[in-house]
């Protein structure tokens, strides 16, 4: 998944289902202010802190969720295509 190419199956309820209540988030779906972070332009995050030290980052734009990383304790990422493929 890129930034330019959404997954927009993914929704805030399939989210919810498969990994829970967000740990932390940061913006909302109505924030208007744009950001950017592994290419991925959002305006909603959602974090999910795992036992390994690891993080799922869940980014989304409005309602549509713009790509999944995740984010190893050390802080390198890789795209979780996984993690919204089945959602």
């Amino acid at each position: 998944m890129t930034a330019d190419s959404p997954n927009l199956s993914l929704t805030h309820g399939a989210a919810r289902e498969r990994w829970g209540p967000p740990d932390a988030c940061e913006g909302s779906v109505n924030d208007p202010r744009q950001r950017s972070e592994h290419g991925i332009e959002f305006n909603e995050k959602w974090i999910y802190f795992r036992p390994d030290g690891a993080r799922r980052l869940v980014y989304w734009h409005r309602y549509d969720c713009r790509g999944v990383v995740l984010e190893a304790a050390d802080g390198s990422t890789t795209p979780d295509s996984a993690g919204v493929e089945t959602a």
